[in-house]
């Protein structure tokens, strides 16, 4: 059926064809750079040669249609300019076929179509008879065709133009052309719908540059594309003294809908920001729902009274300013103004005091030239040239092609580096590991990627590795050594007094916790082995003196880490076929105790005094405290017991005084009163002289707190114990 409505429309198109300039056949810029980065985007231009006006058409994939939407730029370096950009919708088929006049489906019959275009102007032919008309109907009747045998015809019905109906039966021999434009063109756009609905997958963007002559035109986007893939070749030397070939190549696949043929390739490592934004597709927004005014009936009102007397002043009608136009295209802007226009007032204006803000249009003028081009200075200056940062580039010196849908291995670097084959040790992975420590001396930034190495002209082994710098070297592991063997033993010290300070007072004492790491290194294999060993670097610990130790533990020459980072430190020891070598890392931990002698009481200075590890000098000094302390202390503990009897004697007078009072009027009131009379005086007599005795304790106790103050606040003292471990 389709074949039978591209018919009708060929037909029609030839029959109403007039002379004219040729058709303006599409233009495609062939893509020309390339850039890809690492987070997932591409960079693309298309450069080429037009002339006059034509149309430039860009094939993409529905994935790449958001990022070109969002970032498409288009130059045209001539005098020419770009007058249109269109793509075809993203809308379902059946959505865009219900947009046209023709109320058919996708899978259309004859009739049905036929039925759909009733109305319509035709010439309809058949033979050496033709007629134009309307077309009444289409209808399928049964004939008796050959060998008694019956089938279906298509019977078409026309209303000619003197007004007579024609039936033609639709065969070989018979045409159908349709005079109507517009109907044609309809025709055509259905026939294309259905046409590119075939690619659901693929847009066509075509771009429309008006202008005369040829010209350059440029075109660049970015797009989606999939990450392109370091990887590494190391081929270590044969003989000693060589330098190690590094080489690097990158994989490249190409997903987008355009042939990559001899583009200027650059691969970029780092990702600068970039994110999805769903541009291509239709967006609503919310608005409210205004009722329509309804009409006001005139109705009885009251006016609210003045609140305050305002001085208005009308003005002459010929001054008041008429009220402002709104041009066809103009710049909504704000403005304040003192004025305010009542309708009621004529044929003057009230002026009020009262600041009043109204918007008012202001018509675009030639100005905006001079903005623009202020505009485009303001952008020049900030696009100076900067350094990129972490981003560095891989730019290929030759052109590449790479086809539709095809991925490539690209070679990035080739450079002869230095490098060392040693051995590695973490107590953390628990093996000995094959690896080689590179320089990149190749004066390019290598990407993070996988490697292989090859040594003795056969596979060895591949690993990982990050990004590594100009310069910088990087440990990189990949395979296992199974003739090294490594084992570690943690000593750990108790906790020693390394120096301890005396001032005001205040005494500090400075601890430090002690470890030693010993690594057994043993090599079983004939040729001898560099064995770098990776010890964890601590926070809050610092490495003392480390080295080799023989066979009975005492150290035969120090060594420090051969390098250190954040969270290692790196040891290099040279082990000697069938030998074993002892590797010590010494490491220590200060730590500091405060003691306020004011505050602490003479058991806790005497604790201090019994160290063994105390200074002579500090001991005496703590000694000569603790005496004057315990003096201060039995002074008080005198006091104390003085007011302990104070207090008692007064308890018991008062018993004496309560007895008085029960006494009154007994028979042994006289005899009683004179005994309790002198056990008072007598009481009056003992706490006389037992206040006496704590005043003259407490000026003793005043004047011995006093020298020990002055002891502790001229007493200093520091000292640092022989065999400290001050080394870092």
């Amino acid at each position: 059926m389709h074949r039978f409505i591209a018919a009708v429309l060929v037909l029609s198109v030839m029959a109403g064809a007039q002379a004219g300039a040729p058709a303006n056949d599409d233009v495609r810029l062939p893509i020309r750079k390339v850039v890809l980065y690492k987070n997932g985007v591409g960079y693309f231009e298309h450069q080429g040669a037009v002339r006059g006006t034509r149309d430039i058409t860009i094939d993409f994939t529905t994935a790449q249609l958001n990022d070109v939407l969002k970032s498409l730029t288009v130059l045209d370096l001539g005098h020419g300019h770009v007058s249109g950009i269109s793509y075809n919708s993203t809308a379902p088929l059946e959505q865009r076929l219900r947009a046209l006049r023709l109320p058919i489906g996708q899978q259309p019959s004859r009739e049905g179509f036929l039925n759909a275009i009733r109305g319509a102007r035709v010439e309809v032919k058949s033979g050496a008879a033709a007629v134009s008309g309307r077309l009444l109907g289409v209808e399928s009747r049964e004939r008796k065709l050959k060998d008694d045998e019956t089938g279906n015809v298509t019977i078409v019905s026309v209303i000619t133009d003197e007004g007579e109906m024609r039936s033609f039966e639709l065969g070989p021999a018979t045409s159908l052309h349709l005079l109507d434009r517009s109907l044609r063109d309809d025709v055509s756009r259905y026939l294309e719908l259905l046409g590119t609905s075939r690619k659901d997958d693929e847009r066509q963007m075509t771009i429309a540059a008006a202008g005369t002559g040829e010209r350059q035109l440029l075109v660049s986007y970015i797009s989606e594309v999939p990450v392109w893939k370091s990887t590494y070749r190391l081929v270590l030397p044969e003989r000693a003294g060589e330098k190690t070939l590094l080489q690097g190549w990158a994989v490249v696949d190409n997903t987008i809908g355009e042939d990559w043929e001899n583009v200027q390739l650059s691969l970029v490592a780092g990702a600068p920001q970039s994110f999805v934004q769903q541009i291509s597709q239709p967006y609503y927004t919310r608005r409210p729902a205004v009722p329509l005014p309804s009409s006001a009936m005139l109705e009885p009102q009251t006016h609210e009274a003045t609140m305050t007397n305002i001085d208005e002043k009308l003005l002459p009608a010929d001054s008041a300013a008429p009220p402002p136009t709104v041009p066809a295209a103009g710049a909504l802007q704000t403005m304040n103004a003192d004025v305010t226009t009542f309708a009621t007032v004529q044929p003057g204006v009230a002026r009020s005091p009262g600041a009043a803000k109204y918007y008012k249009w202001q018509e675009r003028t030639n100005d905006m030239d001079g903005t623009l081009k202020k505009f485009e200075d303001s952008f020049r200056a900030s696009a100076a040239a900067q350094d990129v940062g972490d981003l560095f580039e891989y730019k290929l010196t030759a052109p590449i092609t790479i086809r539709k849908n095809q991925s490539a291995l690209v070679p990035i670097l080739q450079s002869s580096i230095d490098a060392e084959p040693v051995t590695l040790w973490n107590s953390g992975a628990g093996h000995a590991l094959r690896a080689v420590w590179i320089t990149n001396s190749s004066g390019l930034t290598l990407d993070s990627g996988s490697f292989n190495v090859i040594d003795s002209g056969s596979f060895a082994g591949e690993g990982l590795v990050d990004a590594v710098k100009p310069g910088e070297k990087r440990l990189i592991s990949y395979a296992l050594d199974l003739g090294l063997r490594v084992e570690s033993k943690n000593h750990s010290d108790h906790e020693n007094t390394t120096r301890v300070r005396l001032a005001k007072g205040i005494l500090t004492e400075t601890l430090e916790a002690r470890e030693r790491q010993v690594y057994t290194v043993r090599n079983e294999d004939s040729s001898a082995r560099t064995v770098i060993i990776e010890h964890p670097a601590r926070a809050g610990w610092k490495l003392a003196a480390c080295g080799l130790l023989d066979a009975k533990g005492a150290m035969l020459n120090e060594i420090k880490p051969e390098e250190t980072t954040a969270n290692l430190y790196r040891f290099r020891v040279t082990v000697q076929p069938h030998q074993s070598a002892l590797l010590a890392v010494n490491e220590s931990q200060p730590q500091s105790r405060t003691y306020r002698l004011a505050s602490l009481g003479s058991d806790d200075i005497r604790l201090l005094v019994q160290q063994k590890s105390l200074d002579p000098q500090l001991e005496q000094a703590l000694r000569s405290l603790l005496v004057q302390k315990n003096e201060v202390a039995a002074l008080d503990q005198q006091i104390k017991q003085q007011e302990e009897q104070v207090s008692s004697i007064g308890r018991d007078q008062q018993r004496l005084r309560e007895n008085l009072k029960a006494l009154k009027g007994s028979p042994e009131e006289k005899q009683l009163v004179l005994r309790y009379t002198r056990e008072l005086n007598e009481q009056e007599d003992r706490v006389e002289a037992l206040r006496r005795n704590v005043t003259s304790l407490e000026q003793q106790r005043m004047e011995a707190q006093r020298k020990l103050d002055r002891s502790l606040e001229t007493l200093a003292f520091e000292s640092a114990p022989a065999g400290v471990s001050g080394a870092e």
